[in-house]
């Protein structure tokens, strides 16, 4: 691919993109404690690929407008993402407010790139994908001292006569994954009928019911505590940090259903007792994946670790459907328990570290099991220990939401990516495109530590 600087992108237009006029009461959504962890993340960047083998000319004149009415039907259900965050000054609570008018931000691009080069599972520079990605606009202060945040914005990029890319920058704070993918397919499901269905909408509309989420154990005041601390103290945003970035790659790599299969077998062989092991699909996946990048990361020092140093791998649960909640799996928001792993070094990279790691992943899903915010008031202490540390993974997404069953017309992706584990240390899941019960993840680490990923990956898969 050409030099990022040599590739033409022309801006075709930018508009603003709002619920039909009057269809929305001016609405204040409060934050949860499951949103408040959130206040301090980086946006969220999906991107999705589609052949779309017709000119520019027939995509202004025949696609956009239906993509433009369909996301503005779509928004007036989810209305919480062309509102805005409001963070008023302590000892104030920050919310969600919708008020008649509000809309996103809508940005159509014409691009000469290959997108086929772009969307590849192959190792390539992170910041290819960026301008695919479309940026939030700037918070700005009012009068009271009360910080106002745009949640939503959307990029349309046209590769002439190949293809369409539709991305996506979203605050976390105003809905984790699942949420985010609702929003998403039933943006779809009303464009891929021209405008004239919404039978997905109606049949799966979200709740925003916030008094469905108890809070026994009073972690909103503590979570609260912390933004304080943090919001009193923090610089002006500065969007998405893209320094140190020029030595980073990105690659895709799948996992087919029989490969792992065979992962879950090779784990449970290497097992005293298969009682002490969950060998879910997550579990297993992650704990390889987990392996390999602490180990090309090792390589890069020479080995020279220290066996008692402790290594982390974060992951989210969904909490929608459990039994000690009474939430909907169609509820509007983040509900989310935040969830910690730790293995030592010597563990992660002795000969048996993907069964360590799987031993490790597997009994932290089982305690969820007897409370899924055990250790919450935590959460965000326990997170700042642990980003001091050099050896932390975190993984985004999940098979379960099924992205590439976002279809608006032009069949499944061709690719979906999340552009932000560029900055997030970390790696993404999604289902596969090609196979039922597959896997596909990202990762997103530095060139030399991508050929070593490489080689124990496939060092991995050699061995099942």
């Amino acid at each position: 691919m050409a030099h990022l600087q040599e590739v033409m992108f022309k801006v075709l237009e930018q508009s603003q993109i709002s619920p039909p006029p009057g269809s929305v009461p001016t609405t204040t959504l409060p934050l949860t404690f499951f949103d408040m962890p959130w206040l301090r993340c980086f946006p969220m960047q999906r991107l999705f690929f589609y052949e779309f083998p017709h000119s520019t000319l027939h995509f202004s004149q025949t696609t956009l407008p239906i993509l433009k009415t369909s996301l503005s039907l779509t928004l007036q259900h989810f209305f919480p993402f062309a509102a805005k965050l409001l963070c008023p000054p302590s000892p104030h609570k920050p919310y969600i407010l919708y008020t008649n008018g509000d809309s996103i931000e809508f940005t159509v691009v014409e691009s000469t790139c290959d997108m086929h080069q772009v969307a590849g599972n192959h190792a390539r520079d992170v910041r290819e994908l960026h301008p695919f990605v479309p940026r939030l606009p700037p918070s700005c202060v009012s009068s009271d001292g009360t910080r106002v945040l745009p949640l939503l914005a959307v990029q349309v990029t046209v590769f002439p006569f190949s293809g369409v890319c539709i991305g996506v920058e979203f605050s976390h704070v105003a809905a984790d994954g699942r949420a985010f993918n609702h929003f998403m397919k039933s943006w779809a499901s009303i464009c891929r009928s021209k405008g004239n269905s919404l039978i997905y909408v109606e049949k799966w509309l979200p709740s925003f019911g916030r008094d469905q989420i108890e809070d026994p154990q009073g972690l909103e005041s503590i979570l609260l505590k912390d933004w304080w601390d943090w919001s009193s103290t923090r610089e002006e945003d500065k969007g998405p940090i893209n320094e140190g970035l020029t030595d980073k790659v990105r690659a895709t790599f799948v996992l087919g259903k029989a490969q792992i299969e065979r992962l879950k077998y090779w784990v449970s062989s290497h097992c005293l007792n298969n009682n002490e092991v969950r060998l879910s699909t997550f579990a297993v996946t992650c704990a390889l994946i987990w392996v390999c990048v602490v180990k090309s990361q090792e390589s890069e020092v020479g080995n020279l670790h220290n066996d008692d140093e402790l290594c982390y791998f974060n992951f989210v649960a969904d909490c929608r459907n459990r039994s000690e909640f009474s939430i909907p799996e169609t509820y509007f928001g983040n509900c989310l328990a935040l969830c910690f792993v730790t293995l030592k070094m010597s563990d992660i990279m002795g000969e048996d570290g993907i069964v360590a790691a799987t031993k490790a992943i597997g009994n932290k899903v089982r305690e969820l099991e007897s409370g899924a915010l055990r250790g919450a008031d935590k959460w965000l202490s326990d997170w700042n220990e642990i980003c001091e540390s050099d050896h932390v993974v975190t993984v985004a997404g999940s098979p379960r939401l099924r992205v590439y069953e976002t279809d608006f017309g032009w069949g499944k992706p061709i690719k979906s990516e999340v552009a932000n584990i560029d900055v997030a240390r970390g790696f993404y899941l999604s289902d596969s495109r090609h196979e039922e019960g597959g896997i596909e993840f990202g990762v997103a680490i530095s060139k030399a530590q991508m050929n070593v990923f490489n080689a124990f990956f496939e060092e991995a898969l050699r061995l099942l």
